[in-house]
């Protein structure tokens, strides 16, 4: 399948998946990964569906997964990125297309140079977090919100 019908594909899954999240109110868990570079940086990715907005790389949790190895996973899926001293900064809960949703924040530093499938991610950077693109995701400012402030130092990093 091409890159662009796969991209399609995405968008058209997408829009069905928030449909049906409306509808059936099913309660949802998913990871955020908030990789850092070593000057501090940190990772977003752009996708080729939904909103046209800056995201932290992240996904459901599959099971048998714990939260950890989710973050580690989406991030190497979504980015081409390994993960080194990962960390769960914590939790908390929210709506997404209309159902519950436990936002689970994790964070790691990465030495690899994001590459983007170019299906499902389009662009994939860091930046310095005086400088953040525009536009961000409403969740997104959310869960740096979450992970910069002090009291939510479960991760230790």
């Amino acid at each position: 399948m091409s890159g662009a019908l796969q991209r399609r594909f995405l968008r058209i899954a997408h829009k069905l998946r928030d449909r049906w999240r409306r509808w059936r109110k099913t309660p949802l868990e998913g990871v955020s990964m908030i990789a850092r570079d070593l000057d501090g940086r940190v990772l977003l990715v752009r996708h080729s569906y939904g909103p046209r907005a800056w995201y932290f790389p992240g996904g459901g949790i599959r099971k048998g997964e714990t939260v950890e190895q989710a973050a580690a996973r989406e991030l190497k899926e979504e980015t081409g990125c390994e993960c080194d001293g990962i960390f769960l900064v914590g939790q908390f809960e929210e709506e997404i297309s209309g159902s519950p949703h436990t936002a689970n924040v994790v964070t790691c530093v990465t030495h690899d140079v994001p590459k983007p499938d170019r299906r499902e991610v389009v662009e994939a950077r860091f930046f310095p977090t005086h400088s953040l693109p525009e536009p961000l995701s409403p969740h997104t400012s959310a869960r740096l919100r979450f992970f910069q402030d002090p009291k939510n130092m479960v991760r230790g990093a």
